[in-house]
């Protein structure tokens, strides 16, 4: 019999993996659309922001090396890198590679803001969209336990956090200090 403990730390560390990612990017939503107006410090958002994407980063790191370990799917070093070279569900596990991989893009961004420039640096963050969209797909597509009924609630709520958090950065402005320029006008002045 098969040793079942890479599979369930497998599988833990991606569900792990998915919830990071989504507070990771409803924390992203708060520290550009403010709902909280002054009682949350934009400082503090951030540093939780940029902690939840590390976190997210290192249960995906867990989730690759526990796969490459396991027995029950056979996967190797090489399709944790390459999109498509994984034998099981092919084209979710690529998924979840390209997820990756750009996830890792942007939180190697967050030093390098003031080099690649503050208008770059969005640009580039308008990708964590698709590393959700990308993340989700794979964990439906790919997950073993996408099935249960817990589980398809957590994609569903995690979905429906996103798109509401995201329709409130659109549809308000961000709250400002008196006198102070909105932070849209003043990341505009520093792109021109």
């Amino acid at each position: 019999m098969k040793d079942p403990t890479f599979w369930i730390l497998a599988r833990a560390s991606g569900i792990t993996a998915y919830v990071f990612l989504t507070l990771s990017v409803l924390a992203g939503l708060v520290v550009k659309s403010r709902p909280f107006g002054r009682a949350l410090k934009a400082a503090s958002a951030t540093d939780t922001h940029r902690f939840l994407s590390l976190l997210a980063l290192s249960a995906v790191a867990v989730h690759g090396l526990t796969l490459v370990l396991d027995k029950t799917v056979r996967i190797g070093f090489g399709a944790l890198l390459v999109p498509g070279l994984s034998a099981y569900r092919p084209l979710a596990t690529a998924a979840g590679v390209v997820a990756m991989e750009l996830a890792a893009l942007i939180v190697l961004s967050f030093p390098l803001r003031k080099r690649i420039g503050a208008h770059a640096w969005r640009k580039l963050h308008w990708a964590t969209y698709a590393v959700f969209a990308l993340a989700t797909a794979h964990g439906l597509a790919a997950g073993t336990d996408s099935s249960q009924r817990w589980a398809f609630a957590l994609y569903l709520a995690s979905v429906f956090s996103v798109a509401f958090a995201t329709a409130w950065r659109v549809l308000t402005r961000p709250t400002t200090t008196k006198g102070a320029p909105r932070v849209q006008d003043r990341d505009r002045s520093l792109a021109l």
